[in-house]
């Protein structure tokens, strides 16, 4: 079985970054223009705060009512996401993932920040799965109409 570790060496070095002081209207420009859905949000010492999100700036922007130009990334992120570690299975990213109701997936080695983790990742997961086992089950047809004719 894949793991955490497996899934972020699939997905390549991210790139999905912003600082914490930064405003949310940078960060939604960035989202726009990377055609991205979720950033990670680094303190000043790069090292991992949380993730901003589309939902964060619908839920706790639009809807209060907040100004994109004045208010910062930091004050509306997402922290207390479940986190992972890198040995972590699928199966218990995915457990994590439909516990915590969330979309994104932190994971560490330790202390150490290593990547996120989405809800689209997972479906990849187990789509390739889905469709492995299809083969799986395809091939095992083949051979016993080989047999028998």
């Amino acid at each position: 079985m894949r793991t955490a570790k497996d899934i972020l060496q699939q997905k390549g070095t991210q790139f999905n970054f912003i600082k914490f002081d930064k405003t949310v209207l940078e960060a939604i420009g960035l989202m726009k223009t990377e055609n991205i859905s979720y950033l990670i949000v680094l303190d000043k010492n790069d090292k991992y705060m949380g993730v901003f999100s589309e939902r964060d700036y619908a839920h706790k922007v639009i809807l209060e009512g907040k100004q994109s130009n004045n208010t910062k990334v930091s004050d509306i992120m997402t922290t207390n996401l479940a986190n992972a570690s890198l040995d972590d299975s699928t199966s218990k990213l995915m457990l994590l993932i439909n516990n915590s109701k969330a979309r994104y997936i932190p994971v560490f080695d330790g202390a150490a920040f290593k990547g996120i983790i989405t809800i689209h990742d997972l479906m990849r997961e187990a789509m390739a799965d889905y469709e492995k086992g299809s083969l799986d089950e395809r091939s095992k047809e083949l051979e016993f109409l080989k047999r028998i004719y």
